[in-house]
C-alpha cells in the first residue's frame, strides 16, 4: 500500500502502469536487498533510476491509451527537455499541442518552372538530381555542399551549408520537390539551403506547409512531426465542441475535429478559410462567454439602494451648466444607485478628452453622501489627485461635504488626521493615489469607489480598492474614448455610458504635420507664443541619446524608411533649444525623475513660471494647463493615434487659438496615413476606432503590471477585433442564452465552455469587482 502511494506521489504515473511498475518493482527490491547486503551499504539512489526505467517502459508501452487531456512529454520523441520548452509556449497537454495553429503557410503546392523564376523569388519547384553530391570543408570547421538539379525548362545549382548529411541523401535521377529563394545571376540560377521533400506522382504532397512559432531548439520539421502525432489521437479520442449546436448550425461550421486536421494540414484557401471561421467562432464565443460570467458575478454584488437626491442643489455651484449628455449620464448612475433591487453599480464613463467625466463622477460623489455614505475617488498620478482635489474641494465645501486629499507626499501627521476621519466618518469624501491601497485606511461606511482609469492602474489596484469599499457602488473613468467593441473586452463587465457631447466654447486645436526642414520656423513659432505669454510644451519619444521611453511598438516600414530620422531624445532637445531661444525659460521632465521632482516641474508650468517643457510622455493625461497653446511631438510616427490624441489634448484648454505640431520625416505609407488622420478630425472616438484599425488594441489594454500595452493584438489567435465585430456581439448573444438556460454551466454538454471561459479569467478581471 505504501509502495503504491510511493509510486501516485513521486511520479504521477496512471493505473494500468502503476500495476505494472509495482510488480517490477517488488522485483528490483528483492534485487537491491541481495545487492545492498552482499556490499554492505545502501544506496536508495540505486533502487529510484531502476523505478524510473520501468516507469518509462511502462509509459512507453501505453502510447496507445493517450488522450487529449495527457502530458505532451507522454508523445513519442518528447520527452522532458522538451516538454520544458513546450511548456514555457504555453503547451502543457496533447490538446495544448492541437491548438497551436500555425502563424503562416508556405503554398508549396504551386510549383513553378525554373525558366519562368525571376530573382529573389520564393517558391516550389519539383527538380530531378542531375549531379552527386559534393561536400567541401570551409574555415571554421564549416561545410558546402553542392549539386545540380533540373527540369523540363533549365538547370539549379544548389548549395547546402553545414548540412554535409544531405550528400547521402540526394542521388542521380531522384526527384524533389524543392522550396526557397531562386538568386539569377544572368542565365545562372542557385538556390541556398533549399527545404526539400521526395516528390512521387502516386503520392501527391500537400499543398500548404504550415509554419508553426517556435522557441528553443524546436524546429519546424519536428513540430509537424509531433502535431501529427497528436492528430492521430484527436482521430482515435475525438474532441467536444464547446460551441452550442444552434451557433455551428447557423453558420455551417465544421465540427472540431475537421477544422483541427484543416488548419494544420489545409488542402486549399477555401478550406483554411473554413477552419479560420471554425476556430473564430470559438475564440469569441470562449471570450463572451467568460466576461458573461464575470458580468454575471458583479450582478450578484450587493450595494446599498440610494435615494433620490435634488441635483439642482449640486449643479448650483458648478460654475457651467452641465451639457445634456452629462445630464444624461449622470441620469444613468443615478438609475444604478437607486435600483430597488441592491445590484451595485458597476459603470464605465467614456469620453473624449475635456468632455467632462469628472463632473459626471462629482454627481455620483454628491449622491452618495447626501445619502450618508462616504466616497473615493482614486486618481494614478499624485498631480492629477492634487488636480482633482482643487477643482471638486471648493465644490463640495459649498455644499457643505467635507472633502480631504490623502497622497503619498502627505505628511506623516495628515495621513495619521485623514485615516482617523474616514475610519470615524468625519470624512465624507477621498480623493488620493495609490495611498488609498494602504492596509491601515479604513472606511466607516463606504457606498461610491471611483477610479480615474487613465489606463493606469492594473487589476490588482483596482481590486484592492474595491476591497475595501466591498458593497460600495463602483464607478470607472476612461482616459480616452474607446470603441463599444473594445469597451466589451475591456470592461465587459461594467455598463457603458458616452459622453458625447463637448461643453460649449471649447475650441479646436488646428493640427499640421512636418518634416525637419521646418525647424527653424518651428523654434520661431515657439518664441512668439512665449511673447505673447503663452506656453509650449515639446514631446520626445526618448529620455536620452539611444533610448526609448514607454513607447508602444509601431510596424515600421524599413525598406521605405531609407532616411528614417534619429530619435529626438528630451536631454538633448531641451540642451539645444536653450541655446536657440536663450531668453526662455525651458525646463525638462522625464520617467527616471522622482515623482517628487516631475510633480514640481509640472506644477511649475501650472503656473506659467516656465515657457516650455521639454517631455517624454510623462505629461499626465488630464492635467489642466489652459495657458498652453502648442504642443509639438517629435518623432510622431512613433506614436499610436490614441496617444498623439492624447497629448493633442493638453492645448486649448483655455480661450486662446491652440496648436499641435506633428514632426516626422517618415515617408511609409501607414505611417503618412496615421498622421494624416490627425489632421484630419479632432474626433476622439473616430481617431479611435482608426486606431483600432490600423495597430490593434494595444493602447487601449493594459499589460500584467497595468501599464498600457504595446500595440499589437489581444490575446486571439485567430479572430480579429476589426473584422468579426459583428460576430463579437453575436457571440455575446449565445453566450447570454446559454447563461440563461444553464446559469452555473453545469450541464455536460456545457462543462468544455466552462474551464475555457473560466481559464480567461486572468486577463479579463480588469475591473473592480
Amino acid at each position: 500500500m505504501k509502495l503504491s502511494l510511493f509510486c501516485d506521489s513521486h511520479f504521477g504515473i496512471n493505473t494500468s502502469v502503476k500495476n505494472e511498475v509495482l510488480c517490477l518493482t517488488h522485483f528490483v527490491l528483492g534485487f537491491a536487498h541481495h545487492f545492498l547486503h552482499a556490499h554492505h551499504f545502501y544506496h536508495l539512489e540505486i533502487i529510484f533510476c531502476f523505478i524510473k526505467f520501468f516507469i518509462r517502459k511502462g509509459e512507453i508501452q501505453t502510447m496507445a491509451e493517450l488522450k487529449l487531456d495527457s502530458s505532451v512529454r507522454y508523445l513519442s520523441g518528447v520527452g522532458e527537455k522538451r516538454a520544458l520548452i513546450l511548456a514555457n509556449m504555453g503547451i502543457f497537454t496533447i490538446k495544448d499541442l492541437l491548438y497551436h495553429f500555425p502563424r503562416a503557410y508556405q503554398h508549396r503546392g504551386k510549383v513553378g518552372l525554373l525558366r519562368n523564376s525571376y530573382n529573389g523569388e520564393v517558391g516550389a519547384f519539383v527538380l530531378t538530381v542531375s549531379s552527386q553530391p559534393h561536400t567541401a570543408a570551409l574555415k571554421g570547421r564549416m561545410t558546402m555542399t553542392k549539386l545540380t538539379a533540373v527540369d523540363e525548362s533549365g538547370k539549379c545549382n544548389i548549395t547546402f551549408f553545414n548540412q554535409s548529411y544531405v550528400s547521402k541523401v540526394f542521388n542521380i535521377g531522384d526527384t524533389y520537390r524543392f522550396w526557397g529563394k531562386i538568386q539569377r545571376k544572368g542565365n545562372m540560377i542557385s538556390m541556398a539551403s533549399p527545404s526539400y521533400e521526395p516528390w512521387s506522382e502516386e503520392k501527391p504532397l500537400p499543398e500548404f506547409y504550415p509554419i508553426y512559432p517556435l522557441s528553443g531548439s524546436l524546429t519546424q520539421k519536428y513540430m509537424s512531426k509531433i502535431i501529427s502525432a497528436a492528430l492521430e489521437i484527436l482521430e482515435k479520442c475525438g474532441i467536444k465542441d464547446i460551441l452550442p449546436e444552434s451557433l455551428a448550425e447557423e453558420h455551417s461550421l465544421l465540427s472540431p475535429r475537421n477544422a483541427l486536421r484543416i488548419i494544420h494540414d489545409p488542402g486549399s484557401y477555401a478550406m483554411l478559410e473554413l477552419a479560420r471561421k471554425r476556430f473564430m467562432w470559438e475564440e469569441l464565443y470562449s471570450f463572451a462567454m467568460a466576461i458573461s460570467l464575470s458580468k454575471n458575478k458583479t450582478k450578484e454584488a450587493r450595494a446599498p439602494v440610494f435615494s433620490p437626491v435634488d441635483m439642482e442643489e449640486f449643479y448650483s455651484v458648478f460654475p457651467f451648466s452641465p451639457t445634456n449628455a452629462q445630464r444624461r449620464v449622470i441620469g444613468e448612475t443615478q438609475a444604478d444607485m437607486t435600483d430597488k433591487r441592491g445590484i451595485g453599480m458597476s459603470r464605465l464613463i467614456c469620453g473624449d478628452v475635456g468632455s467632462g467625466k469628472t463632473m459626471c463622477a462629482a454627481a455620483a460623489m454628491f449622491m452618495a453622501v447626501r445619502n450618508g455614505y462616504q466616497a473615493a475617488l482614486m486618481a494614478p498620478t499624485e498631480i492629477l489627485a492634487v488636480q482633482h482635489y482643487n477643482d471638486l474641494g471648493a465644490v463640495f465645501a459649498k455644499l457643505g461635504i467635507r472633502c480631504e486629499l490623502l497622497c503619498g507626499s502627505s505628511t506623516a501627521s495628515q495621513k495619521r488626521i485623514i485615516k482617523k476621519g474616514l475610519k470615524e466618518h468625519t470624512i465624507d469624501c477621498i480623493i488620493g493615489t495609490h495611498a488609498l491601497l494602504t492596509r491601515d485606511v479604513e472606511f466607516k461606511k463606504p457606498g461610491l469607489i471611483i477610479t480615474d482609469e487613465q489606463h493606469r492602474f492594473g487589476v490588482m489596484q483596482r481590486a484592492s480598492l474595491g476591497d475595501k469599499g466591498k458593497g460600495s457602488h463602483i464607478l470607472v473613468m476612461s482616459a480616452t474614448p474607446i470603441p463599444r467593441t473594445l469597451a466589451l473586452i475591456m470592461y465587459g463587465d461594467l455598463a457603458l455610458s458616452y459622453i458625447d457631447e463637448m461643453p460649449p466654447g471649447r475650441k479646436k486645436v488646428s493640427t499640421f504635420t512636418v518634416d525637419e526642414s521646418y525647424r527653424e520656423r518651428m523654434n520661431g513659432f515657439i518664441e512668439k507664443q512665449a511673447k505673447e505669454g503663452r506656453q509650449t510644451y515639446i514631446v520626445c519619444p526618448a529620455i536620452e541619446a539611444e533610448e526609448d521611453e514607454g513607447l508602444v511598438g509601431l510596424d515600421f516600414e524599413p525598406e521605405k524608411e531609407k532616411n528614417l530620422q534619429k530619435l529626438k531624445n528630451a536631454t538633448e532637445y531641451a540642451d539645444t533649444l536653450r541655446k536657440c531661444l536663450p531668453g526662455l525659460n525651458i525646463s525638462l521632465m522625464h520617467g527616471k525623475m522622482k515623482p517628487k521632482e516631475k510633480d514640481e516641474v509640472m506644477q511649475s508650468f501650472a503656473r506659467g513660471e516656465i515657457d516650455v517643457l521639454v517631455s517624454t510622455t510623462v505629461i499626465e493625461v488630464g492635467v489642466n494647463v489652459p495657458n498652453a497653446t502648442l504642443m509639438i511631438v517629435e518623432n510622431a510616427e512613433r506614436f499610436g493615434l490614441s496617444q498623439l490624441h492624447q497629448l493633442r489634448g493638453r492645448v486649448g484648454r483655455g480661450a486662446h487659438k491652440s496648436w499641435c505640431i506633428l514632426v516626422s520625416d517618415a515617408k511609409g505609407q501607414n505611417a503618412v496615413s496615421r498622421l494624416e488622420v490627425m489632421t484630419q478630425t479632432n474626433d476622439g472616438l473616430e481617431i479611435a476606432k482608426k486606431d483600432l484599425e490600423l495597430r490593434g488594441p494595444g493602447d487601449f489594454l493594459p499589460d500584467k503590471e497595468g501599464s498600457a500595452r504595446q500595440s499589437g493584438g489581444f490575446e486571439f489567435r485567430i479572430a480579429s477585433l476589426c473584422d468579426d465585430t459583428s460576430h463579437l456581439e453575436s457571440a455575446f448573444e449565445y453566450a447570454q442564452k446559454t447563461l440563461e438556460a444553464d446559469p452555473l454551466l453545469q450541464r455536460p454538454e456545457n462543462s468544455g465552455i466552462k474551464s475555457l471561459a473560466e481559464s480567461y479569467f486572468g486577463i479579463i478581471g480588469n475591473t473592480v469587482n
